[in-house]
């Protein structure tokens, strides 16, 4: 079995080539062999499939796909385990013998292994022999391509160092024509050049070595506008004066490898007596980019089977699109001899330019002039494919708006490249790849920063530039902006721009100087919207700074759907598409300037308008919550009456698809949650704001998100206490009552409940009374007042009896088993759990089921019947597995290690033990993580680890001498689940 992608994609298994049906499975085999032995993840997957606007269906298409391939490797002899599922994603398994760039990436760490030069050099020709051609040169795909340059950047790499070995080695001869071609592929690469000369002047060709030079040296000027680095001026000086160290080498040991054979030399076409120049001024500062310029320079000058002869740069206003087309295109100029042209577009002008007169202006730049020039469009665009047809030029379309308006300025010609920048999406043309740029990263952005401002203001005052960089978002134009204020104001600190800019509502009016301004650069993408996408776009910025699924457009205009508005913004580059989630769904976000821009344009809006789409969006996201919490295990105390909210539902299917996976989406939706319920308190809508919270807690105890659970609860609680509403109050203050008890603050927690506990008795909310009762009878368990508990819990399950309450009936009857199991009522205990476990199991409520039998467990193993304990927590774990119920299943853990502590067993106990602690740990249970360790402890002390013993139980007692300081009391706590 052997597969390849350092070349053209190759699968072969038993002698024979596996078909693969289409580009597709092609793509998905590509992607999990770059990531070989690594969970490729599914957002991966749909990101190689789809260079962008993936399908509703992606992640459906996408496990299609892999289905395929899996068919397809096993009908030619594969093991059914060479391709596995993993949570999130699937992974190809593969020796090092059975990839190339395994065995590539193998044969570099053997060379770094190795100290001696000709084993060195040795290992990097087996790698460099792994190579069949350019990476994935036949596997069309954006995000492939950029990993395909990436290994190609690296076998270059490869190759430097090793014919840097070997002519150190004294294999002068056999280097040179392998550096000559590595040089005449990267006309710029100073050490392929340094290396030749140094070759070829072994060689006594010194007169060549110094022709190397001086060719450098010309492309360096003329393209760069620099000279060659000291280094290699230093070696050319060398050179002229004959330096005698300059044939110094390491003695070799053993035979010189053969040498790849040279490629052929690159001929040439004669240059035009006057190439056409027509490039803007390149920018001084440009910075960073290094990525995008990579992309473009392979695009326009690599292998045949990569170049694309149209590259359409597509960012939002002000993200530098037309600086870096113009750097790219200077950088490219040695691979257009016959010259560059540049037409600016003008399509976010006024009067977007007519293809016509562009044409007529680019055949004037070729000489044609007067009555030369064709009165048609098409015989215009005719004549200027003629006129490049034998000629290498690049051509630069600048501010494009429309396929319509590129089109007939695109030439025919192969040796001809056009280079696009547009605000919007320009898939209409024929063999265009795109290229979606975004702000710069933090450090390209400080870095133009500080190259305006002045390096010395800039480390005066550090933070302050990183809050000007934060309030323009790393937007080149606003930087610029910025920067132009502050060069232009020498006695200004940056602190004093910093107070201007960090307040949004005056931020735009700020970011202006001179022509430059952020909020007429965004002003000239809207012109060109049509209305409900400008008014889609307003409300999405109501919505706040957050990474947004596409679904709340339609809630927003109030429709069934808002995708084709969503679209419409999307290739406006006025929203980003940032992601695709775990789920397979896209997500979206507005730069923090133009939601700047679109929150001014909200404000025009009736305030009942705005009022009544946000609480439309709140109340899908309520339905959403719910439907998602609907299919989590139970939520026990948890669980509350819903309030009078407004519920809005998305389409059936749409929804379902959401909560398919319910935890999936809550990941997913994580940040938007809090967000969510900040937006209810901001916008005065209490009642949404409370239930929003209270609906999230049972994901947040599921995934012990404590500080999201905490946050949001005191959000909404502060909203409800303003407007009174006493019932949404009680409701969190439960909610907050459980968290504190799981974090053993014990009573921070009796102050909660106490006071949802009269909020309850004031309002008749009888399960809300019964469960705070309940909880409060925890805390009495816990802190060791037993009767006390007893009597709360009694208190508790009369007050749900009388209210036909089943559910909280069943999970109370369990808790009166655990305390007549305290008070040694062995038989009085089984009772209460055979009920408990008979209502659960009537509820069909599997989960409750598995706590009542890790309940009934300890009761067993107080009659002696140890294995049948263990029965019944083998199964409760395996239900709390299969529900992802960590908490719960630490809880078994620990119950597992206390029956075989009992029976001395500490090979068995300890393992169970140590996993359980490490769980409490992650949860930030102190009270049961201590529990574990003094167990642990105490097992090591009866097999005589007297030193492991005294470690453990000082763990045990750190943990309990926290809790107290928590709660102000010295007595250790007792396990908040026995």
């Amino acid at each position: 079995m052997r597969f390849g992608l350092l070349g053209p994609l190759h699968a072969q298994i038993a002698g024979r080539a596996v078909p693969l049906n289409g580009p597709r499975q092609a793509k998905m085999l590509a992607a999990l062999l770059i990531d070989a032995n690594n969970t490729v993840a599914m957002e991966r997957l749909v990101a190689v499939m789809w260079d962008r606007n993936a399908p509703a269906t992606a992640v459906r298409q996408v496990q299609d796909a892999v289905s395929g391939l899996r068919r397809n490797l096993g009908a030619c002899g594969a093991p059914a385990s060479l391709i596995s599922t993993r949570r999130g994603g699937y992974e190809i398994h593969l020796d090092q013998d059975q990839l190339d760039l395994l065995e590539f990436e193998h044969e570099r760490h053997v060379c770094e292994q190795h100290t001696a030069p000709v084993e060195k050099a040795a290992a990097l020709r087996r790698a460099l022999a792994c190579w069949r051609g350019n990476a994935l040169v036949d596997t069309p795909s954006q995000a492939l391509e950029i990993d395909a340059a990436r290994l190609n950047e690296r076998r270059v790499a490869t190759q430097r160092q090793c014919l840097a070995i070997e002519l150190d080695l004294g294999r002068h001869r056999e280097v040179i024509d392998e550096l000559a071609a590595l040089l005449r592929e990267h006309p710029y690469d100073e050490q392929a050049a340094e290396h030749l000369m140094v070759a070829l002047y072994r060689c006594r060709r010194q007169g060549e070595a110094l022709q190397v030079y001086e060719r450098l040296r010309r492309t360096l000027a003329d393209e760069l506008g620099v000279d060659p680095a000291a280094p290699l001026r230093e070696l050319h000086q060398r050179i002229l004066t004959a330096d005698p160290d300059l044939t110094a080498t390491i003695p070799a040991q053993v035979p010189s490898p053969t040498a790849p054979q040279s490629p052929a030399p690159t001929v040439t076409g004669p240059a035009m007596a006057l190439p056409v120049r027509q490039l803007p001024h390149d920018v001084p500062d440009f910075v960073g980019r290094t990525d995008a310029l990579a992309e473009i320079a392979g695009l326009l000058g690599g292998p045949a089977p990569n170049r694309a002869p149209v590259v359409v740069v597509v960012g939002g206003p002000g993200v530098g699109k037309s600086c870096l087309v113009t750097h790219a295109a200077r950088l490219a100029g040695a691979g257009f001899p016959d010259g560059q042209l540049y037409l600016d577009l003008a399509a976010t002008s006024d009067q977007p330019r007519d293809p016509g007169l562009m044409l007529a202006e680019a055949l004037r730049a070729l000489s044609i002039t007067g009555s030369a020039i064709p009165n048609g469009l098409s015989e215009r665009a005719a004549l200027y494919r003629s006129l490049l047809v034998d000629r290498r030029m690049l051509v630069v379309l600048d501010d494009a708006g429309h396929a319509d308006q590129v089109l007939p300025l695109l030439p025919g010609a192969e040796g001809c490249a056009v280079l696009i920048t547009s605000r919007t999406l320009l898939t209409q043309l024929p063999g265009a790849r795109h290229i979606d740029l975004d702000v710069l990263s933090r450090a390209e952005a400080r870095e133009l920063f500080t190259g305006i401002v002045g390096r010395r203001r800039v480390e005066r005052e550090p933070e302050e530039a990183d809050a000007i960089l934060d309030c323009c978002g790393n937007l080149p134009l606003a930087i610029r902006i910025a920067s132009g204020k502050l060069t232009g104001r020498p006695a200004w600190s940056l602190r004093v721009l910093r107070e201007r800019i960090e307040d949004e509502s005056r931020r735009l009016a700020e970011l202006r100087i001179g022509d430059l301004s952020v909020r007429a650069s965004v002003e000239l993408s809207l012109r060109l919207l049509p209305a409900d996408a400008v008014r889609a776009l307003s409300l999405l910025g109501l919505l706040g700074p957050s990474t947004l699924p596409g679904w709340v457009v339609g809630p927003l205009l109030d429709r069934p759907d808002g995708d084709e508005v969503l679209d419409t913004l999307v290739d406006a580059s006025l929203v980003r598409l940032t992601a695709t989630d775990a789920l397979g769904e896209p997500r979206y976000r507005l730069h923090d300037l133009i939601r700047t821009c679109a929150v001014e344009i909200a404000a025009s809006l009736p305030a009942e308008d705005k009022r009544d789409a946000i609480i439309r969006v709140l109340s899908v996201w309520l339905d959403l919550v719910g439907r998602g919490t609907d299919r989590l295990p139970p939520a026990g105390v948890l669980a509350a009456a819903p309030g009078t909210a407004p519920r809005r539902s998305l389409p059936d299917a749409v929804a379902g698809r959401f909560t398919a996976d319910p935890l999936g989406w809550f990941d997913a939706e994580r940040a938007n949650l809090l967000g969510a319920v900040k937006l209810a308190v901001d916008w005065g809508q209490d009642e949404l704001a409370w239930e929003l919270a209270a609906g999230a807690a049972t994901y947040y105890d599921h995934r012990c998100l404590y500080q999201d659970w905490q946050h949001g609860h005191r959000l909404a609680l502060e909203a409800v206490e303003a407007a009174g509403n006493m019932h949404g109050a009680s409701v969190l203050l439960r909610g907050l009552g459980q968290l504190y008890i799981y974090q053993d603050e014990f009573d921070r927690a009796t102050r909660a409940l106490e006071s949802s506990l009269g909020l309850c008795q004031d309002g008749g909310d009888k399960r809300g009374e019964a469960l705070s009762v309940a909880m409060l009878a925890t805390v009495s368990r816990v802190q060791g007042r037993d009767d006390e508990a007893l009597e709360r819990v009694e208190h508790a399950l009369a007050i749900a009896t009388g209210a036909g309450d089943r559910v909280v009936e069943a999970q109370l009857s369990c808790s009166m088993g655990v305390m007549k199991l305290m008070q040694g009522k062995l038989d009085e205990a089984q009772s209460w759990f055979d009920g408990a476990l008979g209502q659960a199991r009537a509820l069909g409520d599997d989960h409750r089921v598995a706590v009542v039998l890790r309940r009934y467990s300890r009761l067993h193993d107080r009659r002696g019947d140890p294995d049948e304990a263990l029965r019944c927590l083998g199964q409760a774990l395996t239900t709390f597995e299969e529900l992802a119920d960590e908490r719960c299943a630490a809880y078994t853990l620990l119950e597992v290690g206390r029956v075989y502590a009992g029976r001395y067993d500490r090979d068995r106990a300890s393992p169970a033990l140590v996993r359980a602690a490490a769980l409490f740990h992650r949860h930030g249970d102190r009270q049961d993580e201590a529990t574990c360790w003094q167990l642990i402890g105490d097992l090591d002390a009866a097999a005589g680890a007297h030193h492991l013993a005294h470690q453990h139980r000082g763990r045990a007692q750190r943990l309990w001498n926290t809790i107290g300081d928590l709660n102000a009391t010295k007595t250790p706590a007792r396990p908040s689940s026995p």
